[in-house]
């Protein structure tokens, strides 16, 4: 074995005789078997490529006949590897006396003999005379993985690696057991299909040697063609090329949409210029904006409505409300900051400022939530009339990122308080509205508010509040002034 020097067969470099094991070593192979590189699908081999690893183990197994071992024994893909120049080499050859098929279990045991000739699995002594024969019926086997690439003894998946075996072992008739090979099966050439099965057939005798399927395979493969070894080198590493590149554009793009999906979930819980900056590991400060509008809303008569639920239908009920008020959202130049139970908290002017048209934009979105409410239907109880009261002020307010662990943009300061002041002191299905968004609401024009009262609001004192009743259509609209939806993430709910 250590004499034995070909292209197409793996160096034997050494052996360990010592108990409790034999150990044998033969050169690296960094692609791996034939087998690992036929079963990945992402591995793509033409038609030259194949012919080519075929042509590779007619050489290798037509050396080691000719040589002083005589034959291989074992052969099989998984015995058949390729080094880094995508070159087949035959291994594992000489070693069936050191082999204890017993260590195997039930399964593996079988599987290593779907390789082998049927006479050897019914009369394993009769190895040493028709040894060349039966790697001629393991080379047809290998050769129908190669073209066809759906396993070893395809078209048997029904049946257990032990069924298969022992049909093999037992049946002799006109019709063979063979993997299959007919049109409906796959597309592979007819001269290709022939040589499987003079290799599969049972009469050793009948069988091509290697020397004939050599011959064979120059007259119908490479008709006749006397490649020089560099060049073939050069095709399969080109192949390889152009595969690597498919591979890699593939995953690519698969990363590229995941990064995608990842990054649409992120802009969904933090504003987009917040989140970019935690990308890039910049640290975030908070932000003092001199004017931004408040939007709080929250259900009336919650507790009623979810005491006739269970947490289910409360949870699905507010997701599907909410999801409305999300698109209604989108379509405005808003940001949703969070919802706590029933309560619904939404900014504009912040993160992105934009101007004065704030209290605009807030007080158009308020009123198409109101309109969207009056259709809503609570799917487990139909018959309920659903109702929301809605605050809105206008004012100084602080702005952040709060956490490492589920970061989180919370608004600060005394107008996001008041906001939260004129929603629990409205009324069902009504705009609630601070002096200072009514100033600025009639400062833009467009909009019907009237006066309510002079109200005490805790922790303000005595406070002129309004209520916004409508608006003005042939009036300008603020987000047709200014629109840039900083929601670009949220689905329309139909």
């Amino acid at each position: 074995m250590r004499e034995i020097v070909h292209d197409n067969v793996n160096p034997f470099l050494g052996a360990c005789f010592d108990a409790p094991s034999p150990c044998v070593l033969f050169a690296y192979c960094p692609k791996g078997s034939l087998q690992d590189i036929l079963e990945n699908d992402d591995i793509h081999l033409d038609n030259i490529f194949k012919d080519s690893l075929a042509m590779d183990l007619v050489q290798g197994m037509l050396y080691l006949h000719s040589c002083k071992l005589g034959h291989h024994g074992r052969l099989k893909s998984s015995n058949c590897l390729i080094d880094n120049r995508w070159m087949l080499k035959v291994t594992d050859y000489g070693l069936n006396k050191f082999l204890d098929a017993n260590e195997l279990n039930d399964h593996a045991h079988f599987k290593t003999l779907l390789w082998t000739a049927p006479e050897l699995l019914r009369n394993p002594n009769i190895r040493n005379n028709s040894a060349r024969e039966c790697d001629v019926y393991s080379f047809g086997i290998i050769l129908h993985e190669i073209y066809f690439r759906l396993g070893t003894f395809a078209g048997y998946e029904h049946m257990t690696t032990k069924e298969i075996i022992e049909i093999l072992k037992s049946y002799q008739g006109d019709e063979l057991y063979r993997p299959r090979t007919d049109e409906d099966f796959g597309q592979v050439k007819s001269h290709i299909i022939r040589l499987m099965q003079l290799c599969w057939k049972e009469s050793p005798n009948e069988r091509p040697s290697f020397a004939i399927i050599k011959a064979y395979m120059k007259k119908n493969i490479q008709h006749g063609a006397s490649l020089n070894i560099v060049d073939v080198i050069l095709q399969r590493l080109e192949k390889y090329a152009n595969n690597l590149e498919e591979l890699v554009e593939q995953r690519t793009q698969e990363l590229v949409y995941e990064k995608q999906k990842s990054d649409k979930l992120l802009y969904r819980m933090l504003p987009k210029s917040c989140a970019e900056k935690l990308k890039t590991g910049e640290s975030l400060k908070p932000e003092v904006f001199d004017s931004a509008t408040v939007f709080f809303s929250d259900i009336v008569g919650f507790t009623v409505l979810a005491s006739k639920s269970s947490p289910i239908q409360v949870v699905d009920f507010l997701n599907d409300l909410y999801s409305n008020f999300d698109a209604i959202i989108a379509q405005h130049d808003a940001y949703k900051v969070e919802t706590i139970g029933d309560a619904y908290l939404v900014v504009s002017g912040i993160p992105n400022r934009n101007g004065s048209t704030h209290a605009g934009i807030i007080a158009d979105m308020s009123l198409d939530i109101l309109t969207r409410v009056q259709t809503f239907k609570v799917k487990h109880l139909p018959n309920e009339k659903l109702q929301v009261r809605i605050g809105n002020h206008t004012g100084t307010c602080c702005a952040g990122v709060v956490g490492l662990s589920m970061p989180r943009y919370c608004l600060f300061g005394d107008t996001v308080n008041t906001a939260s002041r004129m929603e629990s002191s409205g009324e069902p299905q009504k705009i609630h509205i601070s002096e200072a968004t009514n100033t600025a609401l009639q400062l833009l024009g467009g909009y019907c508010t009237t006066f309510r009262a002079e109200m005490f609001i805790k922790g303000k004192g005595q406070m002129n509040t309004f209520w916004l009743t409508g608006r003005d259509e042939k009036a300008s609209s603020p987000r047709d002034i200014s629109f840039s939806s900083t929601s670009e993430s949220y689905v329309r709910i139909e």
